[in-house]
């Protein structure tokens, strides 16, 4: 009979060790703030069947949450918290310091214990782990990783916009985000993952009242480019307090985060008192529940570090003079998008904005390199402390081969226009630059002197055959003073005695970029690239992108390549720390609508920003003596995978 008892106790410490073993809910059951609602019992218990121990509660892309912490080497004691060497652990499970915390952990001990970590008391009795001595660098660097961890979280810093909240702005609009995937160039563009509505991760617990700051388990109901809408395990179909918040802010953690840093669990008050048992209910709700990857803050701050540093010397397009480039000084960075300041301004008030993959700018020499108009600094030396960027920083250009036909000088194409970003112009290739570089100018607009000339490489996404703009049914602007319209291509090439450039020659690559048409994000008004606006894409057209600032004409519309850097998803102001623009109010509207589009209509000849659009496409027309037959184009569809926009026709 003895042995039978002492199997029997056997087995339901085992079962209680299963149960327990997740250790992600250690906690909460002893901080409640009604400890009645929260108290367990034998017979509540047994309302979750026992959970074999192989049985993983998160899985994040095909591998397990493990409890402690999932850190190589580490581990984390289930009775006292304290950290140390999982070699030096108790039991096979290494779920303890010592033999003395294995034998209180079933005991009521356990309570105080986690109790006392709540009201941030020490532990009662302190745990021996026997460490050899090489084990005490490895200690020290994993407090060290962890200072760092603190450190990168201090640096996300959010900048509210009064009266504009992205969140309200989505739900009572019922609008769709553009997700962070469609941006390579955004912190997690290309690590994102699979992260998507019921994902589970641990927040603050703001429905409480304790004095400490406690967590509690929420899932994602909704995505919104970096912001999710959480609601908290246990309200089920219940919205009532559910809340936005920035995926990867400093407050969002995987499942199991609160057990490795000794953060309590606690249930939100309003429905505390709809279990009494909350670790079976948590342990049979987030069975084969999927969570954050365990490294998703660190991921986060590596794609917020950036290469530019101030004080950096880069050359970049002179705003006053489109045709040639100046000296420019990193002056500050945020989220990668650089304040370049002239090299020759003395109130440092002569800046540019950009981002730090922008085609505007290039290492210092390049302008010399290819044969680009370059405006010298009166400053004979560089001041003290500046110094010129690495070229491997920059943007690279795909290589082209300019051996057999390439452009000439006076071929005709279509190109968005850099000083009225919503219009695609007929354009000519003025010069030809090396490297693939060509210089373009407007037709019927274009200075004497070529100062508004524009760089663009042969690949640039935002030039054009001849024929693109009337197969994807876009209104091409005729040249300035031009009176035979409407504008025939066929008629135009013949009086002017030109040919088009050769189909060929453009790029006709289009991503697979997951945009679609009213999606929301925030971008870059490229006429005044300091601001950044709440954005909504209203055509797509292959690559090509047709940008509506919310609360704004259509007239200041842009087009904007799928790839541009000047594109952003919802959230990103906030986790980087730029100011956004909300949406113009509609005194605002009224109050410029005259003004504003008396200003449009005389372009500016200064380039305020800068354009990065995009696709390809073409005409049904005798051109240069070859034949063609058009595909269809794809306006207002969206066109996500690569494509031909020509099939030469054979003779």
């Amino acid at each position: 009979m003895e042995n039978t008892k002492d199997l029997t106790e056997h087995s339901s410490r085992s079962e209680r060790k299963r149960r327990d073993s997740f250790g992600m809910f250690d906690g909460y059951d002893s901080c409640s703030e009604d400890t009645s609602s929260s108290s367990s019992s034998d017979e509540s218990e047994e309302e979750v069947a026992p959970l074999p121990s192989s049985l993983p509660i998160i899985k994040n892309n095909g591998q397990v949450y493990t409890y402690p912490d999932g850190k190589s080497g580490m581990a984390t004691c289930e009775m006292c918290g304290m950290v140390g060497v999982r070699d030096a652990f108790y039991s096979k499970t290494k779920r303890f310091c010592s033999v003395s915390c294995s034998r209180s952990y079933s005991s009521n001990s356990k309570k105080a214990s986690i109790l006392a970590r709540l009201q941030g008391k020490p532990p009662t009795k302190k745990a021996k782990v026997l460490q050899k001595q090489p084990l005490v660098a490895k200690l020290a660097a994993y407090a060290q990783y962890q200072a760092t961890l603190q450190n990168q979280v201090k640096t996300k810093t959010a900048v509210p916009v009064e009266g504009f909240s992205w969140g309200n702005y989505i739900t009572s609009n019922n609008l769709t985000a553009a997700p962070v995937t469609c941006f390579k160039h955004a912190p997690m563009g290309t690590c994102w993952g699979d992260i998507s509505e019921g994902v589970r991760v641990e927040v603050p617990n703001t429905d409480c009242s304790l004095p400490t700051k406690v967590f509690w388990i929420a899932g994602i109901v909704k995505l919104a480019g970096y912001n999710a809408l959480l609601r908290y395990e246990g309200f089920e179909n219940d919205s009532s307090i559910d809340f936005w918040c920035n995926v990867c802010g400093s407050d969002i953690h995987p499942v199991g985060w609160c057990a490795t840093s000794g953060k309590p669990l606690v249930p939100p008050r309003t429905i505390q008192h709809k279990y009494t048992n909350w670790k079976a209910f948590l342990v049979k709700r987030l069975t084969g529940a999927k969570t954050l990857p365990p490294d998703f803050s660190q991921k986060v701050s590596e794609g917020m570090q950036y290469p530019f540093k101030p004080s950096m010397r880069v050359e970049v397009v002179d705003k006053t003079h489109l045709c040639r480039t100046r000296v420019a000084v990193v002056d500050s960075v945020i989220g990668g998008r650089l304040r370049l300041v002239y090299e020759e301004s003395e109130d440092k008030n002569d800046d540019f904005w950009c981002h730090m993959y922008s085609p505007l700018i290039h290492h210092i020499g390049w302008s010399r390199s290819i044969g680009h108009r370059f405006k010298r600094s009166d400053i004979t030396k560089k001041q003290d402390g500046h110094y010129d960027a690495p070229p491997h920083l920059f943007a690279k250009v795909k290589e082209v081969d300019p051996s057999g036909e390439w452009f000439k000088e006076g071929m005709k194409l279509e190109a968005i226009d850099p000083l009225n970003l919503s219009a695609i112009c007929v354009a000519t290739i003025r010069k030809v630059l090396a490297d693939g570089y060509l210089m373009i100018g407007i037709d019927g607009s274009e200075a004497a002197d070529g100062s508004d000339w524009f760089c663009y490489h042969a690949t640039s996404p935002s030039i054009f055959p001849v024929g693109f703009c009337e197969i994807n049914a876009i209104e091409l602007t005729p040249p300035r003073g031009y009176a035979k319209l409407p504008f025939k291509w066929f008629d135009y090439l013949r009086e002017t005695d030109s040919i088009a450039a050769p189909v060929k020659l453009f790029n006709k690559e289009v991503p697979n970029h997951g945009f679609h048409i009213r999606m929301k994000l925030e971008a870059v008004d490229l006429m005044e690239p300091r601001l950044v606006c709440v954005a909504t894409v209203t055509r797509i057209i292959h690559r090509l992108l047709r940008i509506h600032f919310d609360g704004w004409e259509e007239e200041y519309d842009q087009w904007v390549d799928c790839e541009s850097p000047d594109l952003y998803p919802v959230g990103w102001c906030q986790l980087t720390g730029y100011q956004l623009q909300p949406p113009a109010p509609q005194t605002s509207r009224d109050s410029q609508s005259s003004s504003s589009k008396q200003k449009k209509k005389a372009k500016s000849q200064q380039y305020k920003g800068h354009k990065k659009m995009t696709s390809l496409q073409l005409k049904e027309e005798l051109l240069d003596g070859e034949e063609y037959n058009f595909l269809q184009g794809a306006s207002d569809q969206e066109s996500n995978g690569s494509a031909s926009y020509y099939i030469k026709q054979e003779p």
